[in-house]
């Protein structure tokens, strides 16, 4: 049985991802694993390099952006990961999700493997993730978007106070970047995911477009009895938002995903003066274009 599949999901990002698959096929440590890349119809010759330089690599090629989830799904059921209890026997012990833009050092994949190894609660862990300037990519450990985690991080009291455990919920800021940490999630530029967790959760749902499908699929996985967390000792690079900032729907479909998250997971516990409140924050945010997806939600697993 392999160790580890991993997907990477590209859209025009040709020279990040030449990048990325060279750590990656770098790798080093007692480990067997399967490179899948699904081409989100890039426009850069992205899938002409893969083929070229990376034959290891199993290269998808779709005929149309279909987003960053769907992508995903793609892959994972190339790998035998079909949905809830649908996983093939043969299927790696753990599926990744791996950002094109993210550079690994050689060791990354084995240690984040042999961590998983020892803690069989772990569904789904992430390394540190660290930005071009050498900062944190706060998003690589991440409190869940309730109503009042982002209320605190929106009003600015998680900016404020950062080290209080209430208010810096939303990125984890109470606690040191380098201590491993229980966490509600890990960011999809690196999510790592046990095989018995994607039997028990199934894959990521597709009503989501680039963001939020990590967060659900974080939440969904914690419900299923499994453990997120945080594992410092590993370091990785990240570009961050190679490919969104390309795209004039990255502001909208950032707003619609926190959409969905509330609708799936917080709307029916919300009272509705609150819901109103969260509704107009959201049109505030997302601009008027997000009317038409509260009018008509997008359907959700």
């Amino acid at each position: 049985m392999l160790d580890l599949g991993i997907v990477i999901v590209n859209w025009n990002t040709r020279d990040l991802l030449d990048r990325c698959l060279r750590t990656v096929c770098d790798s080093h440590g007692d480990i067997r694993f399967r490179v899948i890349v699904v081409d989100n119809a890039s426009a850069d010759g992205s899938a002409a390099m893969v083929k070229r330089k990376y034959p290891q690599a199993e290269l998808i090629a779709s005929p149309e952006n279909v987003g960053y989830p769907r992508g995903n799904n793609i892959g994972l059921r190339a790998l035998g990961y079909r949905g809830a209890r649908d996983v093939d026997r043969a299927a790696p012990r753990y599926a990744l999700l791996l950002n094109p833009d993210t550079e690994l050092p050689s060791n990354a994949l084995v240690q984040m493997i042999q961590f998983m190894d020892s803690r069989p609660d772990v569904g789904v862990a992430g390394p540190k993730l660290v930005l071009t300037d050498g900062s944190l990519d706060k998003a690589c450990r991440r409190g869940f978007p309730t109503p009042l985690v982002s209320f605190y991080h929106y009003s600015g009291l998680a900016k404020l106070f950062p080290r209080n455990q209430r208010f810096g919920r939303y990125n984890m800021t109470f606690v040191d970047e380098d201590q491993d940490v229980e966490v509600d999630s890990v960011v999809g530029a690196y999510m790592q995911v046990r095989k018995g967790a994607i039997e028990r959760a199934g894959l990521l749902d597709e009503a989501f477009f680039m963001y939020g499908e990590d967060l659900d699929w974080a939440y969904r996985i914690k419900q299923a009895g499994y453990n997120v967390w945080y594992h410092a000792a590993v370091t990785v690079h990240h570009v961050k938002r190679a490919a969104s900032r390309q795209s004039s729907k990255a502001q909208f479909e950032f707003w619609r995903a926190m959409l969905i998250f509330y609708r799936k997971h917080y709307r029916r516990g919300a009272i509705y003066p609150v819901h109103l409140m969260i509704l107009m924050a959201l049109l505030f945010k997302g601009g008027p274009g997000l009317w038409q997806e509260i009018r008509n939600p997008s359907h959700t697993m």
